[in-house]
């Protein structure tokens, strides 16, 4: 995996994920977010291939477009990257081995994710994504029952603050889960991670962004960062 010092430091790394239309996909961009998301795998957010593209083709070419997916096959992945100019993959379950595959395939301009629950396993599972080497970054999440993702429900910061978020990993940590305008200042000073990740956080309703909820969370988590 590629350590922070590999890359030029920046405050930190701000993606708003669960985009649906280009109005929201501009509106994050301009409030200042580096990444957007946009969800292949079953949820309120889902969007198709044709969807993405339509949305990507109107994006300044140095945005970076990330899709999210969950045990999916070779084929969705690579026909998502070239249909849609992606710029990153996130992979929350499955794909085992299609870190390297698409390291291998597309170079280092690619942005790959490696997706982790909080929890008894988190240790372990960091642990394995940090045998990656083709990883460039680890998301943290929360977990509830089955669902992975997108329950508005952060997980225990100080005790991930004591345990995996620390300097000592020497990984760019990602964290995700229940971050909204209000509560991400906090996040961002105990856990200091490299980046934070919202979806329901910013939004109206599922997939819909609010513009105060987006550029409150950008302005929060940006003085948070530079304080």
């Amino acid at each position: 995996m590629i350590p922070p010092e590999a890359a030029a430091p920046a405050p930190l790394w701000v993606k708003i994920c669960g985009n649906t239309t280009l109005a929201d996909a501009r509106l994050a961009l301009r409030y200042g977010a580096d990444a957007l998301g946009f969800i292949f795998a079953p949820s309120p957010r889902q969007v198709t291939i044709d969807q993405v593209s339509q949305i990507t083709a109107y994006l300044p070419t140095q945005a970076e477009t990330i899709g999210v997916f969950v045990h999916p096959t070779w084929e969705q992945v690579i026909d998502a990257v070239n249909s849609c100019g992606l710029s990153g993959i996130q992979l929350h379950a499955g794909g085992l081995g299609f870190p390297q595959r698409l390291r291998d395939q597309f170079g280092p301009a690619l942005r790959i994710l490696r997706v982790i629950h909080f929890g008894p396993t988190v240790a372990a599972d960091l642990h394995a994504a940090s045998d990656e080497p083709a990883i460039d970054a680890v998301l943290v999440d929360s977990r509830v029952g089955a669902t992975l993702g997108g329950t508005g429900i952060p997980f225990d910061w100080p005790q991930a603050r004591g345990t995996i978020f620390t300097p000592a990993t020497g990984l760019r940590l990602i964290a995700a889960g229940g971050l909204n305008p209000e509560n991400v200042a906090a996040a961002i000073r105990t856990l200091q991670p490299w980046g934070v990740d919202v979806a329901s956080g910013v939004e109206d309703s599922p997939g819909i962004k609010d513009p105060k909820k987006l550029r409150d969370f950008l302005s929060a988590a940006r003085a948070a960062a530079i304080a």
